[in-house]
């Protein structure tokens, strides 16, 4: 990805004659923003009549700056103060937050009931350590990532503990939420991430100091430098005020910031100030999670952003250097990161329907039978998809969430209703489903 030039600023309006300036703020209420685009992709486009690209150019960053809000405490390199436009998408997305992630009733009674949460909760925490850390260049298929966390076998690569280490932050970052954040609570998910994956491991859990090699954001495909994060003299000072900024009050000094907006913010300045020698990413994404379950929005526990990301990367990288080269507007990485959450929240519905939808079906078929509990009837509905499945003590509870001995219990019980058949595996017992197993749920045996 190339970087992207500083774009055209509004002191570069006012060197133009009076009447073209007077003429660009005429026009600025009444022209469409809604699309929010950057110079980079607004200068091959066909202006309104009337005004060069430029003044097009000009006209939306007046409008813009009639409704920026400063955001407090984030800077850029050099000094700037992160901006925000009071935009329509922004206000769209955050509305659409709020009506899904925070109220109590948001999330289908398959998933919201106590029954069944955790089921999806174990689904969902497996995702977004896998794809987030797919997303930094793990190696995986995603099947065997999650029969690892399942089975809860020791990694047997770096790739494979990368994963590993993600699930491990996903569940100490839940223990964290109801706590202000610290700076050793941030190193903290740094070294859990990170254990064990980097080239010098003495670096995890650590800032960079003044005496290390700086390490740049790198786009690795070409081999080109995209982002220089600010020197490490400056990372206590930035860290300071990141903390202060992900703890203060939604109504600070007169002014309110959305519990979700600051999220992403936290995300955003993470990753931009790049305080660690790897893994920033991940634990920008890490802090994202923290801020949304501290500030009350508990079905974020239910999704994975990380799994969007890994899907189309370009966005989600491009954000950033938009950012970074229309005057530290944050924008364009708010509307990006609300799309995917929004996208997030619709698949998550989605594979709620879809899961709740087997289970009835799975349920009709067993309709007779009282003696097969939510577990055991997940566990016989993942068994129709994958006749090759294998499954343990460990695999069960950690699905689960449950004790080994209810995992065990759970097990044995459909052994000795023929639906499963235990086999020897050295020390191990693992368990794999009958041959026959699909024509046994549709006659209704044993």
């Amino acid at each position: 990805m190339k970087p992207l030039p500083p774009t055209p600023t509004l002191d570069d309006l006012f060197r133009l004659p009076p009447e073209r300036v007077r003429a660009v703020a005429e026009r600025a209420a009444a022209l469409d923003d809604l699309a929010y685009l950057h110079w980079e992709a607004l200068r091959h486009r066909t202006p309104p009549a009337g005004l060069s690209s430029k003044e097009w150019w000009f006209a939306l960053k007046w409008r813009r700056a009639s409704a920026a809000v400063q955001v407090p405490r984030l800077r850029a390199i050099n000094g700037r103060t992160l901006t925000y436009t009071r935009h329509a998408r922004v206000e769209l997305g955050v509305s659409r937050m709020d009506r899904f992630l925070a109220g109590p009733q948001t999330l289908p009674q398959a998933a919201a009931s106590p029954v069944t949460r955790d089921q999806y909760l174990a689904s969902s925490l497996m995702e977004e350590a896998i794809h987030s850390s797919l997303f930094e260049g793990a190696v995986s298929t995603r099947e065997a990532a999650k029969d690892m966390l399942r089975s809860r076998r020791e990694p047997l690569n770096r790739d494979e503990r990368m994963i590993l280490n993600n699930f491990r932050a996903m569940e100490r970052l839940r223990e964290m939420a109801p706590e202000p954040l610290s700076l050793d609570g941030v190193l903290e998910l740094h070294r859990i991430l990170t254990d064990g994956t980097l080239d010098d491991d003495s670096q995890a859990g650590k800032l960079q100091q003044p005496s290390d090699v700086r390490v740049d954001v790198v786009d690795h495909r070409v081999n080109r430098i995209v982002h220089t994060p600010p020197p490490a003299e400056q990372l206590p000072e930035r860290m300071a005020a990141l903390i202060a900024f992900a703890n203060a009050p939604d109504i600070e000094d007169g002014q309110y910031l959305h519990p979700v907006l600051r999220s992403i913010l936290l995300h955003f300045q993470l990753a931009y100030d790049h305080p660690f020698y790897d893994g920033n990413g991940r634990t920008a994404r890490a802090l994202f999670y923290w801020s949304m379950l501290h500030r009350g929005y508990w079905l974020a526990d239910f999704f994975s952003i990380s799994r969007l990301l890994y899907r189309n990367r370009r966005p989600y990288e491009l954000a950033y250097q938009q950012v970074e080269s229309d005057d530290q507007d944050a924008t364009y990485f708010l509307i990006q990161q609300l799309e995917v959450l929004d996208q997030a929240v619709a698949e998550l519905f989605a594979y709620v329907e879809r899961k709740g939808s087997a289970q009835a079906v799975l349920r009709r078929r067993l309709a007779d039978r009282g003696d097969l509990n939510h577990r055991q009837l997940a566990l016989l509905d993942h068994a129709l998809r994958r006749p090759e499945a294998e499954y343990s003590h460990d695999s069960h509870a950690t699905s689960h969430r449950i004790s080994g001995v209810t995992a065990r219990a759970d097990l044995l019980d459909l052994v000795d209703k023929g639906w499963l058949r235990a086999v020897r595996s050295g020390r191990r017992v693992i368990y794999l489903p009958a041959e026959d197993l699909e024509t046994r749920m549709q006659q209704g045996h044993p």
